[in-house]
């Protein structure tokens, strides 16, 4: 996912993968040289100081980190002739904290903290601008995940309520007591995680210990979606008297075909990106 923080009325890419950020050291270097970004961003990685915390940041996070290699850079450092780029970096030390990209929007980037250096390096002022906009915009993206997926847990409640009224209705008998009456709504709340999960709440917790909540906080748009539908569509079925292991098996079969249409669903695939 790529997005643009504005510091001093400065562009600054970055973007998001395998769940770190990375942020543009080219664009960073513009504050300093906006003629000439990538020999900020040379002079800055052939720096001794550089180099140490380069490497020091690779051994903590990256296993295929070459030493050999740092340690050949390291000890060049300093000298006149020492010349680094950050594709040569890259290339001979196996280097996952700076990615170098072409095309549009290309240039060196860095995670977050390697390029919270180099920001500090270039002005300490700008360094503190940067990471009050990097923060503000990711408490953005918090709250909009937190809306979107209290959005969905509202859509599923809403239905489940319809559920357990049918529920109420047509299956609980008179005169149980209120243990029972709750063995009879897991149960058919299991009725619905067998036909869309394969597997009941208790089978879910069991496979997944450490885990906090139920199996539905861990379902993805699509799955909320169709069980929204096997919620009314389970609710219509109790309404007709059907016994639970023939409304198990339409009910799976229903999620199956639901299913299936909602993974091609364009309209469903925009809406988990945007809920991402």
């Amino acid at each position: 996912m790529e997005n643009i923080l504005v510091v001093k009325d400065i562009n600054i890419n970055f973007f998001s993968q395998k769940e770190e950020d990375f942020i543009s050291l080219t664009d960073i270097a513009r504050y300093k040289n906006s003629d000439e970004p990538k020999d900020v961003v040379k002079n800055w990685i052939r720096n001794r100081n550089t180099l140490e915390f380069l490497g020091l940041w690779e051994k903590i996070n990256n296993t295929n980190f070459k030493g050999v290699e740092f340690d050949s850079f390291r000890a060049s450092a300093g000298l006149n002739s020492f010349v680094l780029s950050p594709q040569k970096w890259i290339k001979k030390t196996n280097a996952i904290g700076i990615i170098s990209k072409s095309g549009h929007g290309g240039g060196t980037y860095a995670h977050k903290d390697i390029a919270f250096e180099f920001a500090s390096w270039i002005s300490a002022e700008f360094k503190l601008y940067l990471i009050k906009e990097f923060q503000r915009l990711k408490e953005e993206e918090n709250e909009r995940l937190t809306l979107g997926w209290n959005a969905k847990r509202i859509l599923t409640k809403i239905n489940y309520k319809i559920h357990t009224d049918a529920i109420k209705a047509h299956i609980v008998p008179v005169l149980v007591t209120k243990k029972q009456i709750k063995f009879v709504y897991a149960s058919e709340a299991d009725v619905l995680n067998m036909a869309l999960f394969g597997m009941t709440a208790k089978q879910w917790r069991d496979k997944n210990p450490n885990k906090k909540g139920n199996i539905r906080d861990y379902t993805d748009v699509r799955q909320l979606v169709c069980l929204a539908n096997l919620e009314s569509l389970n609710a219509e079925f109790i309404r007709q008297k059907l016994f639970q292991p023939e409304r198990l098996k339409k009910l799976n079969q229903i999620a199956i075909i639901q299913m299936k249409s909602l993974i091609k669903n364009e309209s469903i695939k925009k809406l988990s990106i945007g809920l991402k």
